[in-house]
C-alpha cells in the first residue's frame, strides 16, 4: 500500500505583477538557425529548450579543447599538477600549425599559463604541451579524452587528439560539447573564469578571444570556439541572468560573425521566455516516515539530486508537489534506497517526477525487536 502525503509546495514568495489577461504564458516558436547543428539547455536544470540534429556526429574543431583544459583542471584540483610547475615544449608541440600561443621548442612554460594558452588563444601548441604533461604523449591523453567523455556521458564522442585537428573518428555533437560544458562549470568555478578573459598576452603576441560573445553580451562568460574547413565555424556559450545560467551550442556555421548571431538567437530567446527555480536542494529533508523492525524508528526521506525545473515564465508559482510514500517501511534500510516518489504538478499535468530516497541508512532491529514489531504491524494493517 502507499500513502499520498502533501510536500511543501514549491511555490516562491510571489511579487507583485500587472494582472495580464492571458491565462498562460505565451511562448513563441523556437528560432531556426542557420547551423547544422544546435541546441540551448539550462546548466542547472538540464532543460533543453530548443534543439536540430542535436545527436549528429560532427568534427568539433578546437571545441575539443574544451576536454583538454577540463582534464587539466581537474588534474591541478586533484593535486597532480601545480599552476606553476614548468612545462617543457617538444618540438612536435611546437611544429604544429593552425592557431597557435607561440611557444618555443625547448622553453619551460607554466602550467597556467598553457591553460590559458588553450583556452583563451585556442593554441595547437599549447595543447599538445599540456597533453604531454599530463600523461607522457598526445596518444596517451587522447585515451584519457576517452575515458572522461564515457564517464560524463557524452555518447557521441569519440577523441583521436587534444586540438580537434581534422582526423578520422575524431567526432563530438552539439549534446556532447553542451554536456562537456556543464561539467567544466559545475567541477572547476575557478578556472572557469579564464573562458571569460578577452584577452591573452603571451611571447611579445597579444591574442584577443575568438569568442565574439564575450563583447556583444556581458552575461556570456565562456566558453569556446572551433572552426575548421570540415567543420564550420562552430561556439560553445554560456551565460548567466538573474541566477539562470544557458548554454548554446552552434556547429556548422558559415562564418565567425554568423556563430555569434545564431548564438545570440538562442540565448535571447531561452531567457526573455523560461525560467528557472531551484525548489529542493539534495539532501533536504521532505519527509520523515515511520520505520517498522529497525533500530530507529524514522527515517527521513529526500531527493538525492535536488529539484530545479525550467518552466515557461508564469508557471513556476502554479506548480504544486506531492510525495507518494511506499508504506509499511521495513529496515534494514540503505542510504539511496528509493521509497517514494515525489509529483510536481501544473494543474491536473504532471511536469517532473523524481524518486524519493532515504537520506540514512536504518539497521534491522533484533529478533525480538523484529517479532514486536510484526505482531504491532499486523494489527496496523487491520485498521489502515
Amino acid at each position: 500500500m502507499a500513502a499520498v502525503v502533501q510536500a511543501q509546495t514549491p511555490t516562491p514568495t510571489p511579487t507583485p505583477t500587472p494582472t495580464v489577461p492571458a491565462s498562460a504564458p505565451i511562448v513563441p516558436s523556437a528560432p531556426q538557425l542557420a547551423a547544422s547543428s544546435y541546441i540551448l539547455l539550462d546548466a542547472n536544470s538540464g532543460e533543453v529548450l530548443m534543439e536540430h540534429n542535436a545527436d549528429e556526429a560532427l568534427p568539433p574543431a578546437s571545441l575539443t579543447k574544451m576536454m583538454t583544459s577540463y582534464i587539466a583542471s581537474l588534474e591541478i584540483l586533484r593535486g597532480q599538477i601545480k599552476e606553476e610547475d614548468l612545462v617543457l615544449v617538444s618540438e612536435k608541440a611546437w611544429r604544429k600549425g593552425g592557431s597557435k600561443m607561440f611557444i618555443e621548442v625547448g622553453n619551460q612554460v607554466k602550467v597556467i599559463d598553457l591553460l590559458r594558452g588553450i583556452i583563451i588563444q585556442s593554441g595547437n601548441d599549447a595543447s599538445i604541451a599540456m597533453a604531454e604533461h599530463i600523461a607522457g604523449s598526445e596518444e596517451a591523453f587522447a585515451d584519457l579524452m576517452n575515458s572522461h567523455a564515457q564517464r560524463l556521458g557524452m555518447t557521441t564522442t569519440h577523441f583521436e587528439n587534444s586540438t580537434g585537428w581534422p582526423a578520422e573518428g575524431h567526432l563530438s555533437s552539439a549534446r556532447d560539447m553542451a554536456t562537456m560544458a556543464k561539467a567544466i562549470i559545475r567541477d572547476d568555478p575557478v578556472h572557469y573564469k579564464i573562458y571569460k578573459e578577452k584577452e591573452f598576452f603571451w611571447n611579445g603576441i597579444r591574442q584577443p578571444n575568438r569568442n565574439l560573445m564575450l563583447w556583444r553580451d556581458s552575461t556570456v562568460d565562456g566558453l569556446k570556439t572551433g572552426h575548421t574547413e570540415e567543420a564550420g565555424y562552430c561556439l560553445v556559450s554560456s551565460a548567466e541572468r538573474d541566477g539562470m545560467r544557458l548554454i548554446a551550442v552552434v556547429m556548422g556555421t558559415d562564418s565567425e560573425q554568423a556563430r555569434a548571431a545564431e548564438t545570440q538567437k538562442m540565448l535571447t530567446w531561452g531567457f526573455r521566455f523560461f525560467e528557472t527555480k531551484s525548489f529542493y536542494e539534495p539532501g533536504q529533508v521532505l519527509s520523515t516516515e515511520k520505520v517498522w523492525a529497525g533500530v530507529d524508528d524514522q527515517v527521513q526521506l529526500g531527493l538525492a539530486d535536488g529539484l530545479t525545473l525550467t518552466l515557461p515564465k508564469g508557471q513556476v508559482e502554479k506548480l504544486v508537489a506531492g510525495i507518494t510514500v511506499n508504506s509499511p517501511i521495513k529496515a534494514p534500510i540503505v542510504a539511496g534506497d528509493v521509497l517514494g516518489e515525489v509529483e510536481v504538478k501544473l494543474g491536473d499535468e504532471v511536469m517532473h517526477t523524481a524518486p524519493l530516497v532515504a537520506l540514512a541508512g536504518v539497521e534491522e532491529a533484533g529478533i525480538f525487536g523484529r517479532l514486536w514489531d510484526s505482531i504491532r504491524l499486523f494489527f496496523y494493517g487491520l485498521f489502515n
